[in-house]
């Protein structure tokens, strides 16, 4: 009878059948061998320069199950981590909550939201959220420090008001017409937040709206001196907590038997945005998501990766990936600090891994 239950689960899609963390992750006790992969993610010797591919976290979450967890020290499994350029698309998706309770559509101008935004009417949450606001930036960081506007946005002139810098540089393209990848618009996103909100929702929105939902526990979100939060660079979270949010957009934005993001945010996230340059290896930008999908015809950006693959992708190889067709969750953190880390690598080998279950 119980088996038969499941079977009618199954088949019906109720959410009950599936594995959730309640309040914590079950555990896959597949037999798989993971040597190639953390042979790849964890060399054995690393260099005292900070050169090579230094893992600090690994996790795999199949269908709702750990299939494998693997943690460099200090780092551990109760270590919550800076996720760099990650908070980008946690703050995607907390806005996903926000467009679901009816406070912005995408073609919104910014600017009714954030009227420091005025000099720029033209500029759309949409734009933001494709990084193509049409702003002056420049998103360098250790090799450009001088010129650099992210550097000078999250560490010198910029630091007190973020949002306040980003919206006082001047325009080099129209709105919505080029991708230029920038810290900058993602604050932008962070303030127009703010606006649609009680002044006294704002502090506490991020976990009533998404991470206590989730079960997230660790989260740690700075703010600027403003009081806007730093939706570029700024959250800290466990790998399994980051994990949630991948789970969440892997499952179309229900949460057990709540639909907490709306299905067309989530496909707005995934969808590619057409006036971005392809880059050879580089994903290309979804909304305020990295997409596995090639653009003008070149060849898919991580080629050994489903074309569904999708990821958050942060400095130093801080990463979320979710692949829906696998029904797999990847939560990487790193220290990386050279071009040695391949995405597509890594990928390959968790695919050959699990391709090779039960043989």
């Amino acid at each position: 009878m119980k088996a038969l239950l499941l079977t009618l689960a199954m088949v019906t899609g109720c959410a009950w059948a599936e594995d959730w963390p309640q309040p914590d992750w079950p555990i896959d006790n597949a037999t798989l061998n993971w040597q190639a992969v953390d042979a790849y993610a964890f060399p054995a010797s690393t260099s005292p320069a900070r050169s090579g591919i230094r893992t600090d976290a690994l996790l795999i979450i199949r269908d709702g199950r750990i299939l494998h967890e693997r943690y460099s020290a200090p780092t551990s499994v109760a270590t919550a981590h800076l996720t760099w350029s990650v908070s980008k698309s946690v703050l995607a998706t907390l806005l996903g909550v926000a467009q679901g309770e009816g406070r912005f559509q995408l073609q919104d101008p910014v600017s009714r939201y954030y009227p420091a935004m005025r000099a720029h009417p033209g500029v759309r949450m949409a734009d933001l959220l494709h990084w193509a606001s049409g702003l002056d930036w420049q998103e360098g960081y250790e090799y450009t420090p001088l010129k650099s506007s992210v550097v000078a946005m999250l560490y010198t002139r910029g630091r007190q008001d973020m949002a306040a810098y980003t919206a006082a540089q001047g325009t080099a393209a129209n709105p919505g017409q080029r991708f230029l990848y920038s810290s900058g618009d993602s604050n932008l996103l962070a303030a127009a937040l703010r606006g649609m909100l009680d002044a006294d929702q704002y502090a506490d929105y991020p976990w009533h709206a998404l991470f206590t939902p989730l079960g997230i526990g660790s989260a740690v979100w700075e703010r600027d001196r403003a009081g806007t939060y730093v939706g570029s660079s700024y959250l800290y979270l466990t790998a399994r907590d980051l994990a949630r949010i991948g789970l969440l957009m892997q499952r179309d934005g229900r949460w057990q038997g709540r639909q907490l993001l709306p299905k067309a945010w989530v496909a707005f996230n995934r969808m590619p945005f057409t006036h971005a340059a392809t880059v050879p290896g580089e994903a290309n930008p979804g909304g305020h998501w990295w997409l596995n999908q090639p653009l003008l015809g070149a060849p898919r950006p991580w080629p050994n990766a489903p074309a569904d693959t999708y990821a958050a992708l942060g400095h130093w190889g801080q990463a979320l990936y979710v692949l829906p067709a696998h029904k797999l969750v990847i939560v990487r953190y790193a220290d990386d600090r050279d071009g040695s880390y391949q995405h597509d690598e890594l990928l390959k080998r968790i695919l050959a891994t699990l391709a090779g279950e039960g043989a």
